[in-house]
């Protein structure tokens, strides 16, 4: 006979053995199966997500610094049947803490050798780029081991000898310098623009300036032509006037003389009756 054993979603059911000794093995999980007493071996393994802490102390870069750094990464043994058997290969029948002691080592092997080929700007600066390059690199070792790693981060860079506390400061002092140029400059720009608004707003008043001389003298110069045709037709007119008025004087000194001569050819002794009858 035998029993029905269950388990849980967080759990995988390894059911190795059989009839004529058979060393073939099931999985289940979240569900049951069957083992027959004496002839059939039941197991479980963990599916749930276990957290890793991996460190590496004092590890020369490629430059020679020597640096400490701290990740953490979330591993889970994978469900595929094929995948779940390499890890029952490994750690069937090893506490939690033995199979995470394991996946650490691996990573933290993995960790140490790719820091010995970057330098403390490139892993300071771009730990995504860092950690990524973890996990990509340590993947396919986990992963024969049924092993997936579902996260990789960064969580400390540090160092003995002060170089990543120089290298801020020389950062920080470039950032200063860089804001201070950018300052500057902007001053600069400010200021040329300031000059270029103010030689604007001078062109449009020398402009405006200029328009309005040009309509003034111009004003001017319709005035001295209307005057100066005013004062032509006036003395156009004064001089109309006295040559009719010197051809009025003319026209009565000749008929003055006429009158004389008339007087001088024939005398009379009342001139004066004569003046008026002839008048």
């Amino acid at each position: 006979m035998g029993n029905c054993h269950t388990v849980g979603p967080n759990e995988a059911l390894v059911v190795s053995g059989g009839c004529c000794g058979s060393d073939e093995k099931s999985y289940t999980v979240g569900g049951w199966a069957w083992a027959w007493w004496l002839i059939t071996d039941i197991q479980k393994i963990t599916l749930e997500i276990m957290t890793l802490q991996p460190k590496c102390e004092d590890v020369e870069t490629a430059e020679g610094v020597a640096i400490t750094v701290t990740g953490v990464a979330q591993v889970k043994v994978m469900t595929d049947n094929e995948l779940l058997g390499y890890a029952c290969e490994q750690f069937l029948g090893k506490t939690v803490a033995e199979i995470k002691s394991v996946i650490l080592q691996t990573l933290e092997g993995h960790l140490r050798s790719i820091l010995g080929t970057l330098t403390v700007e490139q892993i300071y600066q771009d730990r995504d780029q860092f950690a990524k390059l973890v996990r990509e690199v340590a993947a396919p070792d986990v992963g024969r081991m049924g092993i997936e790693i579902l996260s990789f981060t960064i969580k400390d860079v540090y160092d003995k000898v002060d170089y990543l506390s120089s290298l801020g400061k020389s950062q920080t002092a470039a950032v200063q310098r860089d804001a201070d140029i950018g300052v500057a400059e902007a001053e600069r720009d400010a200021g040329i623009r300031e000059a270029e608004c103010k030689k604007e707003m001078m062109d449009v008043k020398f402009q405006a300036d200029t328009r309005m001389a040009d309509s003034k003298r111009e004003l001017e110069m319709q005035k001295a032509a209307f005057n100066q045709e005013v004062n032509t037709k006036k003395a156009e007119a004064q001089l109309a006037y006295e040559l009719q008025a010197a051809k009025e004087q003319q026209k009565i000194r000749l008929e003055e003389i006429e009158i004389e001569v008339v007087q001088r050819k024939n005398p009379s002794p009342f001139p004066s009756i004569l003046f008026w009858s002839e008048g």
